[in-house]
């Protein structure tokens, strides 16, 4: 479908869907308040629905499209997008597939390896090796520091440097008691500027958006410092060099084509001292808050955040025929 065949939205019932139940709930919530009222504000009709409290199956003939401000289990990783798909219901991004590998970072990482994408060293810790076995790995196939975060989770919830095995042990020993992530990553951690990429569909074109870059006050860039403007500092356009920003800009364009994404995608790198941009994750649902990453890439890039809203939702009715 070409841009000239997308529907005028003012026609259309929009649902942004939001909340659920995953811990990065209070994200979600903020991100699908913030969309909402940009599109209610603009005279379009849109409806915010937390989709911990309807079912995707009660949505059909209740709206005409999904705006998805989901974010972590259940909303990023392809199953509301499949709900959605089995339902008839159009629905903003990408689709199954993109957003299932896009979640998990152990198969994505294999993924950008094999592409020769430079991205940190990594295990997963397997509850079914011991901790000592899992350490060993660690020593001799990845070294000191690591950085631990959740297979399939963001926001850096749960997540954290351990600089020696004193420190690592206790983490991978959490790892494996009820009530926390199923599967964790230990990765080989690089200190530097944690930079990010937008890229955004824009009338049937995808456009780069300027890069991204924070400096943390905290030891890393953590949930504190991505939600309290206080402990950060950011710039937009990135202060790095520009070889290094538009070598971001290009291979996030080749991972948006690789992962088989669609409609937008952030992809968050590591600019160290040393000059590795090392690939670290991306997020196929980035957050939709009017001061979040990607609002203030796109503004940066001259879309304002009202615009921005809108060609999300318009991103819809640009997929092809059949999307995995």
């Amino acid at each position: 479908m070409t841009a000239a065949t997308v529907p005028d939205i003012a026609t259309l019932r929009i649902g942004v869907l939001c909340g659920g139940d995953s811990p990065e709930r209070p994200g979600s919530l903020a991100s699908g308040r913030h969309a909402h009222s940009a599109l209610t504000a603009a005279g379009l009709t849109a409806e915010l629905i937390d989709v911990a409290d309807a079912s995707v199956s009660g949505l059909k003939g209740a709206i005409d499209v999904a705006l998805l401000g989901l974010h972590g289990l259940g909303g990023e990783d392809g199953k509301i997008q499949g709900a959605l798909d089995t339902a008839g219901i159009p629905y903003s991004g990408s689709g199954v597939l993109a957003s299932a590998i896009g979640m998990h970072k152990p198969t994505f990482k294999k993924l950008v390896t094999q592409a020769r994408i430079d991205t940190p060293r990594w295990a997963v810790v397997d509850p079914d090796i011991s901790v000592s076995a899992t350490m060993s790995i660690v020593r001799h196939s990845i070294g000191y520091p690591v950085f631990v975060k959740p297979s399939s989770g963001g926001g850096s919830l749960a997540a954290g440097i351990a600089w020696d095995e004193a420190q690592l042990r206790p983490m991978i020993e959490a790892a494996a008691e009820p009530g926390h992530y199923a599967e964790y990553l230990i990765e080989e951690y690089i200190a530097g500027i944690p930079c990010t990429v937008g890229l955004v569909q824009v009338d049937g074109r995808l456009v780069v958006l300027p890069v991204h870059d924070v400096e943390s006050k905290n030891e890393f860039y953590d949930y504190e410092s991505k939600h309290d403007p206080s402990q950060r500092e950011e710039h937009c356009p990135s202060i790095l060099p520009d070889q290094t920003t538009q070598t971001m800009a290009h291979t996030a364009q080749a991972v948006y084509h690789l992962l088989g994404a669609h409609g937008v995608l952030r992809i968050d790198y590591m600019a160290s001292s040393a000059g590795r941009n090392s690939l670290l994750e991306v997020n196929t649902l980035p957050g939709l808050s009017e001061h979040g990453n990607l609002a203030t890439m796109a503004r940066a890039g001259g879309i304002p955040y009202p615009e921005l809203i809108q060609h999300l939702v318009r991103t819809a009715f640009t997929k092809p025929g059949y999307l995995p």
